[in-house]
């Protein structure tokens, strides 16, 4: 080397540190990265590729973005300032921030991108959409569409930085039973078929009546009262006539004493005296309570007149008003579980007898009837009543959480996690809903992962993406 080229490399060398050293007092670089910034500015003095640069050197580089304090307060500017001692407040590169989102390539390493770029997109989600990289008004970048996006128009795909911040959750889709509790009101009610009316089938006199009152108890076959009938009286005298003559007449006779309504037991101790009885008792046809007692003594009582009511106890009657929704998993037989104000403490087993066949158009409740024992007659007409009924077949079914369906009006959709951060939305057809769960009857698997939490923000993306696959085409011709 000549000595005039020995003269221009120790000014060049000499250049390099100056502007090395004036940096390292604005940037705080440390005496290490010294020797590598003035390799690198030697490096591109001497014209060797950018690669040769140092890591360290290639991470500090990028804009200012902001200046903050010189001692580490709190404090940051967006313009170049001195603190109230002198000081100047320090530069903060791009890539020396704090950002949560994927770390961006760098510019020298990084590589050409061999995705398809299909179309651009409107940043702010107009339904405007261009087939080259363009701007729009504000100077936002238009955002490309790849083709390996493009294929699923409807499904969109989140950063995992994104998908922390946004709180999106997820589950999986289990196959179980359906078996759940629904409660109602319910009220007791006499059974019906454990009812007797007490009435005459002929014109009779109320001569006595027994020490019967509403609410007494009475036992089958015990006297109710005494009457006298003119009708069952001459019934009476012909059927012991035929007796006394033996004509071929008696069965007629006696029929005819039974069809009056007189007690088989009457009509054999008739046959057996030999004699028609001037009063008649009246018998309790069954065992139970008196509901009502219309007989008075020295009255006359018509034929087909209620005299008394009768009702056996021993088994009563749930009414519950179950809701219209829950009437699909019950069925007769099915358990059920009762539990009343007025006997606190205490809980009683039934099974349901029947399911009315109509629904109240003001509550939009079905009435479930339950057979439940009643030995003790604790259970008294008209009482309150909590009924726990079990629903479902225990057959298993798929089912998510609730919060996972997206319930449009005229349709259901869940959103599947396809994986990788790719979500798609899914038409589904959902059943029955209990305890925080829904049945899903078509559309997804058992094993299916879908999202629970923040479902309409990735339901919102993904129909925007599908309305700018359909614009894409047309505009793109043009």
């Amino acid at each position: 080397m000549s000595v005039f080229g020995k003269l221009v490399l120790i000014a060049v060398v000499g250049s390099a540190a100056g502007w090395v050293g004036l940096a390292a007092g604005g940037k705080g670089w440390t005496p290490a990265m010294l020797t590598d910034v003035t390799q690198t500015q030697l490096t591109a003095l001497l014209g060797r590729e950018a690669e040769a640069m140092p890591a360290e050197i290639r991470s500090a580089m990028g804009p200012i973005i902001y200046y903050r304090h010189p001692d580490g307060l709190a404090e940051w500017s967006a313009v170049p300032t001195d603190t109230v001692d002198g000081k100047a407040f320090l530069p903060v590169l791009a890539s020396e921030d704090v950002s949560f989102d994927p770390e961006a390539p760098n510019p020298l390493e990084a590589k050409i991108d061999e995705r398809t770029v299909l179309y651009y997109r409107h940043p702010m989600g107009l339904p405007d959409t261009s087939p080259v990289p363009k701007q729009d008004s504000m100077g936002m970048d238009y955002l490309p569409v790849f083709a390996d996006e493009a294929n699923d128009a409807g499904s969109v795909t989140v950063s995992p930085g994104k998908l922390q911040r946004t709180g999106v959750r997820t589950s999986v889709a289990v196959l179980k039973p359906m078996a759940t509790t629904v409660r109602a009101p319910g009220i007791v009610a006499l059974d019906d078929r454990r009812v007797s009316v007490i009435s005459l089938r002929a014109d009779a006199f109320i001569e006595e009546v027994e020490d019967v009152t509403t609410g007494s108890i009475v036992e089958a076959g015990e006297p109710l009262a005494t009457l006298y009938s003119p009708d069952i009286v001459s019934a009476a005298a012909q059927y012991v006539s035929d007796l006394r003559s033996g004509d071929g007449r008696v069965e007629g006779s006696r029929q005819r004493l039974a069809n009056l309504g007189v007690p088989v037991s009457v009509i054999d101790k008739i046959a057996a005296d030999r004699r028609a009885p001037v009063q008649i008792s009246l018998m309790a046809p069954r065992s139970g309570v008196v509901l009502e007692r219309m007989a008075v003594e020295g009255m006359m009582s018509e034929a087909g007149e209620t005299l008394f009511r009768i009702a056996d106890t021993s088994v009563v009657w749930i009414m519950a008003d179950v809701p219209e929704s829950a009437l699909a998993g019950l069925s007769d037989g099915k358990a059920a579980t009762i539990t009343f104000p007025g006997l606190p403490g205490e809980t009683f087993s039934g099974i349901i007898d029947k399911i009315y066949p109509e629904v109240d158009m003001q509550t939009r409740t079905a009435r479930v009837r339950i057979d439940l024992p009643n030995p003790e007659g604790r259970l008294l007409v008209n009482m309150f009543a909590d009924v726990a009924l079990a629903t479902g077949d225990g057959a298993p079914v798929v089912r998510v959480p609730e919060t996972s369906v997206i319930d449009t009006g005229d349709r259901q959709v869940v959103i599947r996690d396809m994986g990788e951060g790719k979500f798609a939305p899914q038409d589904v057809v959902v059943g029955r809903q209990a305890a925080g769960m829904v049945e899903i009857r078509e559309g997804i698997a058992e094993g299916d992962r879908v999202v629970t939490t923040s479902t309409f923000l990735i339901d919102a993306e993904s129909n925007l993406n599908a309305a700018l696959a359909a614009l894409a085409s047309p505009e793109a011709s043009e």
